[in-house]
């Protein structure tokens, strides 16, 4: 630490003068301090005796004011003269609680204090404050009879006496702490002259320290130069100098220039060596033995090898070519690439690492007593015009030092040329051996090629044949061609006709949708008034016969939307609306509609959604419900006993294939399994196709037209999915529905190849009516329909008069006042002669003005927009209820007519008016 710090000469003389103002400054802080504690305490005697003085004055004062005021009011007996009395009381106990806390540190005075106290207090007690009592109540005698001992006198006497004595004390207090500041006020003097010679003979020492270390410094450094001026260039003495100051700089800067001279001479003389050794060698095996011979030996390294750049397969390796102090196995590995290890490294950055940390486990160096590992490893590159073209690796149990270091450098700016010279010769002699080599097989090459050319003489006379016959077959293609264009003109007429059928087949459906549905819809709503009997005029067997034909109609009606849906699935003109979908509600959902069709079949339907599914997902709500009602109502068909099961999860990301993850990140999969009939293995394919089933048997017992399984398979595909069935006959089935959330909708392209990854077999169940026939029970009017509808003017618009009759009645019965129209123009005479209608039901397919015209009419001409008018038509097309809805319908019913959708849809529209 002495060392690194330097204290220069002008340093060490202004040191000096600051250590002796330092002293002078401690002493004057000393001696003021001493003086201001002095004053303290001289100020502290003086305040503290006068407080005493005072206070001790004051309390006796009080005291005796108290007797006086106390004797001359016994002797006049006027109260005036008990208000000094009183006031001293009180004062004399103030004054003495101060004297007491001033007291403090001193007990024995307080004891006296205290002693004085109680005599004030006997005398309080035993003479003025009796007197004056006897006084106030005028006993003369009781009066007498004390003056005539007057202990009073002997109290006051006892006070004055304890007073004295405390004084006494006090003053003796006092000229002891004086006589104590003058010992101290002696000392402080006698200090103050001891300071002043300690800090003169520091200044001294000081000064006679700093002259002398500075002549000694500049004797000994003139001395040394001296000596080396004698000895003629022996740079290998060196000045010593033990001052940190300006004089042992001028001496290290001295050695310094010595030390640079010895190691540009070291280097000189080994440079100049190792290059000689070198020299004439034409063999780089050769080479880099004697290099790393020479480098071992003037780094004082015991260990080495030596690689040179070489090209395997297009790969640049480095290949050892000598090693040094080899101790029986080989030195270092065989060959490595750039970037392979720390060698590697080394030759990729071309830079040259020391690495002085080494491994208890690096390789050890070998001698004839033993081996140790090494301390040191230094690698380097040698270069040639910024290629590295040789590697040397060096080891030492010593370390190597900045002058090794630099030898090194200095070798390898020059050796890099000697490599490349040698290089370059084993290069062109190696090519010389192959030029030759080559020669004489160009030789034999020549007389091959000889012989070859006459062969192809000969096969290019066979070319010029094989040609013109190519050209009569081009003649032929082209003539092909112009028939295949033909061919491909009349496909595309026939495709073009073919889309123009399916257009008609899906209007000519639409239309026999609505010739169906019109006569249906008297049969569903006469044959439900039937069963409901209202009028209790029809015996069990009637009753069940219109309940039969009810029934019969509503699977009509399935036949026919079934008939319908397969009409617009291969129209293309079903619409698929991608929205959010709440999962969350899905088992609840199932349970609310399914529940009892189980529990009248004596079922277990149970119903389980993973953890792993969101609560939120993407597709089509309405044609995914229908998929999931119809599985659902299958399953309970061909279930006579046992279990139906609804298992709800989201694949996992291992589970999707590279196509199904294009198409969407999240898909989901609903397993329906029941323990019915099953299906056989041959019958998995069938069931999909359209009016299939299993087998006869199955349409005789359970019914069905076969079209569900196949509209399913549609709805699924688009909605970008499919279904998977595993079955067999007797043991049930399961049908797993797998479809992929979709915010964005549909893309058909990625959808196809993900489906074709599933060999599917698909089964859809029959439609949900027939489990909502099997749940809705018939019931009849409630008193609080008849409230809403009693009453109420009701026009019927509508051509057919089997639904006039069949509406009529079922309103009738419920209260309301049924008009009637056969077409629009009646419906708008009506209108305008009456203005108390409530609402119209109106037909839409009707001659002379169809319901379109006259609810536009009604709406924009009548101005009549309050209106509620319910647009019932049979066609089941979506564009047939936006149609209605844009031309002035307030709601829109098909037909047939459920009633009571069409109650409680009349109970809606008259609730609504009427509030």
């Amino acid at each position: 630490m002495y060392k690194n710090f330097k204290i220069g000469i002008r340093a060490k003389i202004i040191l000096g003068y600051i250590v002796i103002i330092l002293c002078l400054l401690a002493s004057v802080i000393i001696l003021n301090n001493q003086i201001t504690s002095l004053q303290k305490e001289r100020n502290f005697i003086i305040k503290y005796d006068s407080q005493v003085q005072t206070l001790t004055n004051r309390i006796e004062k009080y005291i005796l004011d108290m007797e006086t005021s106390q004797r001359g009011y016994i002797i006049t007996g006027d109260s005036s003269y008990l208000e000094p009395y009183y006031k001293a009381e009180e004062n004399w106990k103030v004054d003495f609680d101060q004297l007491h806390q001033l007291l403090e540190n001193r007990e024995n005075q307080q004891e006296k204090l205290n002693a004085i106290k109680v005599t004030i207090e006997q005398w309080i007690s035993t003479s003025g404050e009796p007197t004056i009592q006897f006084k106030k109540e005028n006993n003369t005698e009781a009066i007498n009879e004390f003056f005539k001992v007057d202990v009073g006198r002997k109290d006051m006497e006892t006070m004055r006496n304890q007073f004295d004595a405390f004084r006494s004390d006090e003053n003796t207090f006092t000229q002891n702490k004086a006589k104590q500041l003058d010992q101290r006020n002696s000392k402080l003097t006698t200090g103050l002259f001891g300071i002043l010679v300690l800090v003169s003979f520091i200044s001294i020492i000081i000064a006679s320290g700093i002259s002398r270390s500075i002549v000694k410094t500049m004797k000994e450094v003139t001395q040394t130069i001296k000596e080396m001026a004698a000895s003629k260039g022996n740079y290998r003495t060196r000045i010593h100098v033990k001052t940190n100051d300006e004089i042992n700089d001028l001496a290290n800067a001295t050695n310094e220039l010595l030390d640079a001279f010895e190691r540009r001479e070291w280097l000189q003389a080994n440079l100049a060596e190792i290059v000689t050794k070198y020299q004439g060698v034409s063999a780089i095996t050769k080479l880099a033995e004697t290099f790393l011979a020479e480098m071992a030996h003037k780094t004082q390294s015991t260990f080495g090898a030596f690689y040179v750049r070489e090209m395997h397969n297009s790969d640049v390796v480095f290949v050892k070519k000598a090693a040094f102090a080899d101790a029986g196995d080989n030195v270092g590995i065989e060959q490595f690439k750039l970037g392979q290890g720390l060698i590697g490294q080394c030759a990729l950055e071309k830079r040259m690492f020391i690495n002085h940390d080494i491994s208890k486990e690096y390789r050890v160096i070998g001698t004839g007593l033993g081996e140790a590992p090494p301390k040191s490893v230094f690698i380097f590159p040698i270069i040639f015009e910024d290629e590295v073209i040789a590697v040397a690796e060096l080891a030492t149990m010593t370390s190597y030092t900045v002058l090794h270091q630099e030898l090194v450098k200095q070798v390898i700016e020059t050796f890099g040329l000697t490599v490349n010279s040698i290089l370059g010769r084993m290069e062109i002699v190696r090519l010389l051996n192959e030029s030759r080599a080559m020669t004489e097989e160009l030789q034999v090459q020549s007389e091959e090629l000889q012989t070859q050319s006459e062969e192809l003489q000969m096969q290019t006379e066979e070319l010029t044949m094989i040609n013109e016959q190519l050209e009569e077959r081009s003649k032929e293609a082209e003539t092909k061609s112009q028939q295949l264009e033909k061919a491909k003109k009349e496909l595309e007429d026939s495709a073009e006709q073919l889309v123009l059928h399916s257009n008609y087949k899906s209007q000519f459906l639409a239309n026999m949708s609505h010739e169906l549905r019109t006569p249906l819809n008297s049969i569903l709503i006469l044959s439900e008034m039937l069963s409901e009997n209202g009028n209790n005029n029809l015996t069990e067997e009637e009753m069940e016969f219109a309940r039969v034909i009810h029934s019969s109609g509503e699977d009509l009606l399935a036949l026919i939307n079934d008939i319908l849906d397969i009409s617009k699935v291969e129209a293309g003109k079903i619409d698929i609306i991608f929205d959010e979908v709440n999962m969350s509600e899905m088992p609840q959902q199932i349970e609310q509609i399914f529940a009892p069709v189980a529990k009248k079949k004596h079922l277990e339907l149970h119903i389980s959604k993973a953890d792993n599914v969101g609560d939120i997902f993407y597709t089509d709500e309405k044609r995914f419900q229908q998929i999931l009602k119809n599985l659902l109502s299958n399953a309970l068909k061909f279930t006579e006993r046992g279990y139906v099961h609804v298992d709800i999860k989201q694949l996992d990301h291992g589970q999707l294939t590279t196509n199904m993850q294009e198409v969407s990140a999240e898909w989901l999969e609903i397993k329906v399994s029941d323990t019915g009939i099953g299906i056989p293995k041959d019958k998995h394919q069938l069931i999909f196709e359209s009016f299939q089933q299993a087998d006869g048997a199955t349409v005789r017992k359970y019914g069905g037209t076969g079209l569900g399984l196949t509209i399913c398979k549609e709805f699924a595909k688009l909605l970008g999915g499919w279904i998977t069935l595993q079955s067999e006959e007797g043991k049930g089935s399961s049908f797993t529905l797998t479809i992929p959330s979709l915010p964005n909708g549909l893309n058909e392209t990625v959808i196809d190849v993900a489906y074709e990854e599933v060999v599917a077999t698909i089964e859809v169940p029959e439609t949900i009516e027939e489990v909502q026939k099997q749940v809705n029970e018939s019931r009849p009017v409630s008193p609080q329909e008849v409230e809403v509808f009693q009453g109420k003017n009701i026009l019927i618009v509508d051509d057919d008069y089997r639904n006039i009759y069949a509406l009529k009645a079922a309103l009738e019965n419920r209260g309301m006042n049924i008009l009637v129209a056969k077409d629009g123009l009646e419906c708008l005479e009506i209108m305008e002669k009456n203005n108390a209608i409530d609402l119209i039901l109106m037909d839409i397919m009707m001659p002379n003005m169809d319901g379109y015209e006259t609810m536009s009419i009604i709406r924009t001409k009548m101005n009549l927009t309050d209106l509620p008018i319910i647009a019932l038509t049979a066609k089941a097309m979506k564009t047939d209820r936006d149609k209605s809805l844009e031309a002035g319908a307030s709601d829109y019913i098909s037909k047939p007519l459920n009633l009571d959708q069409l109650v409680s849809v009349l109970r809606v529209w008259l609730v609504s008016k009427g509030s």
